[in-house]
């Protein structure tokens, strides 16, 4: 299949799921940019300990995935009728699966990791070696669909990359989401939604494919909660009462208050019950969030928990995703954090795994699904219909969530 003949603003576009070769050669080089500028500011600070997961080692891994799936995949050419494990030839590091195949790193062999000299000719090699193949790549959705996939992998992990960098005080100059004007909550009338993506140009896995389902008319909120609007949730003592909390999630707190004595969300320093101001480390530096800022790095069973208390709800996916496509006019904002939904991630109909198994299916029936984007997320991949997921205790993202009334 062609790909669709989309008008492209710019390398910036969620349209880049349809983008062509001149493009998608731009939006690699700029992507491997971007993660080499992310990877020098880890470096020029204090080393992480030991432990976790490491940026020089998730920046390896981003060149490895690139070239597992290009250079070395001799069925790139069909696209996602390749192989799960398709045969592949020999990297052109002879150490790089035992360095960042993350499928590997449980049982191999201990092998000291690579300095950063090795990582980064890494990283320029396989993007050379990704842009000779994507010269002589035909202009079809097959040929073209792991070239995209490596760009939007490559924009995942660079997000990952700054989240890294706030768990572990790394300075980051980053524009961080700025006041919301607060809009009341916006009808909807009910309406037979197509649900997920269409066939055409990239569609990630989780997303297949669009099907109908039924929306009920639903009040949601037109901006993610604010600050001010969750300090009077910590105020009202939301953090000592179990009834506000699912069973789970007040377990997850207790442990969480027993190790570090958790007051409210991750990394908030202080919170100014009269102002609906909140002091919170962003990337090392204690910050003032005015209270109509949106509130971040929330868990799921926080977001519950505030809903609860509020005699709210979450939106389905669904709704969410009704709302972000079909009431934009009416002032529904999205973008500044990742949002929450009540959906659990499942599979939908039709659907089947593409070649990167690891992507979706161990997280069917686990995590809870994520709707909408950050500002640490690359402007292409701002798409209403990707279905970002995380597990419920997953706090050290860049996620809020908005309600629903019941």
């Amino acid at each position: 299949m062609p790909p669709v003949s989309t008008p492209l603003a710019s390398i910036d576009s969620p349209a880049m799921r349809q983008a062509g070769r001149d493009l998608l050669s731009l939006a690699l080089m700029d992507a491997r940019n971007h993660t080499l500028h992310l990877l020098d500011q880890f470096e020029s600070a204090p080393p992480i300990a030991q432990g976790g997961l490491q940026p020089r080692w998730l920046a390896g891994h981003i060149g490895w995935m690139a070239e597992a799936w290009l250079g070395r995949n001799t069925q790139r050419s069909r696209g996602t009728a390749c192989a799960f494990q398709p045969t592949r030839l020999a990297s052109i590091e002879p150490h790089a699966d035992q360095w960042w195949n993350a499928e590997q790193m449980q049982r191999r062999v201990a092998l000291a990791g690579p300095d950063l000299a090795t990582t980064k000719q890494f990283l320029l090699n396989t993007l050379e070696s990704t842009l000779e193949l994507l010269e002589k790549t035909p202009e079809t959705d097959e040929a073209l669909y792991f070239y995209r996939l490596a760009l939007f992998h490559e924009d995942l992990r660079g997000e990952q990359l700054i989240t890294l960098a706030q768990i572990h005080g790394i300075p980051l100059h980053l524009p961080l989401p700025g006041s919301m004007q607060l809009r009341p909550p916006l009808s909807l009338p009910a309406c037979e939604w197509q649900l997920g993506s269409e066939r055409g140009g990239f569609v990630f896995d989780n997303e297949k494919w669009a099907h109908p389902v039924a929306v009920p008319d639903y009040e949601i909120d037109a901006q993610p909660v604010s600050w001010a609007q969750f300090v009077e949730f910590v105020d009202d003592g939301g953090y000592d009462n179990a009834d506000w909390w699912h069973p789970a999630g007040w377990v997850w707190l207790q442990t969480l208050a027993e190790g570090e004595g958790r007051r409210g969300p991750r990394y908030v320093d202080q919170i100014g019950v009269a102002s609906g101001a909140v002091l919170q480390t962003r990337f090392g530096a204690r910050t003032r969030l005015a209270g109509q800022q949106p509130a971040m790095h929330m868990a799921w069973w926080e977001a519950d928990a505030w809903c609860r208390w509020a005699g709210r709800r979450l939106p389905s996916e669904q709704e969410w995703e009704r709302a972000a496509l079909g009431a934009a006019s009416q002032g529904f904002r999205w973008g500044d954090v990742h949002e929450w939904t009540a959906s659990s991630l499942v599979p939908w109909p039709g659907f089947s795994a593409d070649p990167w198994m690891a992507y979706s299916v161990p997280w069917f029936g686990r995590a809870r699904v994520l709707r909408g984007a950050s500002f640490a997320t690359r402007a292409r991949m701002k798409h209403p219909k990707f279905r970002g997921f995380a597990l419920p205790g997953d706090d050290v993202r860049f996620v809020g969530f908005r309600s629903c009334a019941i």
